[in-house]
């Protein structure tokens, strides 16, 4: 069995110090994931850490080192504290990423083949302190894994929603790939491009990569990504990026990755306007394909679906392995047949009577929140976001 040391980071300083061995971990992942990188961490720590009377986040980052030193895995963690101070207040650890679904997976970053040793030594360490804590959100657990397994040995973990992740295997061309894709996809693909051809429809297709560019092709994705939100005919999508520090995030994390060339918005042109467009990520061998938008006038031709395909094809192009369709559960994802890896989240309520109490309180209040009437109100506007998941 492997010895490993787990050490707590509480400043923002020693968390910067932790990004060059971070990068090269992020790397080594079963599943590589632009959330598991330092640089979208220190990014989400500035844009989404909240500091007020009412509530309060602090670092509580987890590293974890092997016999060696190397690092093996980092539990980017923050303890939320609502209120800030007192006697009454109640303590959180969750992971980064507690956001309107802008990080769309979070959790331990590990390294792959080190799950059981390193949930197990997590695990140990926040037993060890669990009078600094009313309970842990866990988020980010492959279902099934040797870190489910370690986790769902102890008698305090209850298990909670789940959160499935698809991925694409490449071929070396394009014709490889498509021949091994179900009748279904096979008959809309040949829709999409067909249906462009009988109206004398050219279609081009770029992806956006220089610093120069990407900016204007990031705000022409805010606008198509909003567009498509409101429509209310088709499979309802939210508006991710409709908060100011949500899209400000984003701009900085696409900006910090363009010079690597880690950061693309693939955009489908039909007569010169960009009527589709999806955010890409580069990572290694990888593509993660992020969120995406439309415009509503151009919908008759399964534009959006036509932007994936040809998404895809850039990735076979340049001789990627995968690609990612990210998360969530839809047909515009499942339709290609894709490898489905699912995470789990769960809740584990430190064994104290006013701990317990609490939570199943919350747990009442946060179900209730869900109503549209509720979060219309006052009360619920007031509430904010601790404890949710997403």
């Amino acid at each position: 069995m492997t010895h490993l040391h787990v050490e707590t980071f509480t400043s923002l300083s020693a968390l910067e110090s932790l990004a060059p061995e971070w990068d090269t971990l992020a790397t080594q992942t079963a599943l590589r994931l632009p959330f598991h990188t330092p640089t979208w961490n220190l990014l989400w720590w500035k844009h989404f850490a909240q500091s007020r009377m009412s509530m309060k986040d602090t670092l509580c980052l987890r590293s974890v080192r092997d016999e060696k030193g190397e690092l093996v895995a980092v539990a980017p963690m923050l303890m939320s504290s609502r209120p800030a101070e007192g006697p009454l207040r109640l303590k959180v650890l969750q992971f980064f990423g507690v956001d309107p679904y802008v990080t769309e997976i979070r959790g331990v970053v590990c390294k792959a083949g080190l799950e059981a040793e390193v949930y197990r030594a997590i695990h140990a360490d926040l037993a060890l302190r669990r009078e600094g804590w009313d309970w842990v959100q866990w988020a980010g657990v492959p279902q099934g894994g040797p870190g489910y397994r370690t986790l769902s040995a102890s008698p305090n973990i209850k298990w909670a929603r789940e959160v499935p992740d698809f991925t694409l295997s490449m071929k070396p061309t394009w014709d490889e790939f498509k021949g091994g894709l179900s009748r279904n996809i096979k008959e809309s693909l040949r829709k999409c491009y067909n249906s462009l051809k009988r109206d004398n429809l050219v279609h081009s297709f770029r992806a956006v990569e220089s610093a120069e560019a990407l900016p204007a092709a990031l705000e022409r994705f805010f606008d198509l990504h909003n567009a498509r939100s409101s429509l209310t005919d088709t499979v309802v999508h939210g508006n991710v990026f409709s908060q100011e520090h949500c899209k400000a995030f984003l701009r900085d994390y696409v900006n910090a990755k363009a010079g690597a060339g880690g950061a693309k918005v693939f955009q489908l042109i039909l007569k010169e306007q960009v009527v589709a467009t999806r955010v890409g990520f580069l990572m290694g061998d990888s593509l993660y394909l992020y969120f995406s938008g439309y415009d509503p006038a151009w919908g008759q031709y399964s534009v959006m679906t036509t932007t994936v395909a040809e998404a895809i094809k850039y990735a076979i192009e340049k001789g990627l392995k995968t690609v990612n369709l990210s998360a969530g559960n839809d047909v515009s994802k499942t339709r290609w047949g894709p490898t489905e890896h699912t995470f789990r989240e769960a809740v584990e309520v430190a064994p104290r009577l006013k701990s317990r109490v609490v939570q199943n309180a919350w747990d009442k209040l946060y179900a209730m929140r869900q109503s549209p009437e509720w979060q219309k109100s006052t009360l619920g506007k007031l509430v904010g976001r601790f404890g949710r998941s997403h």
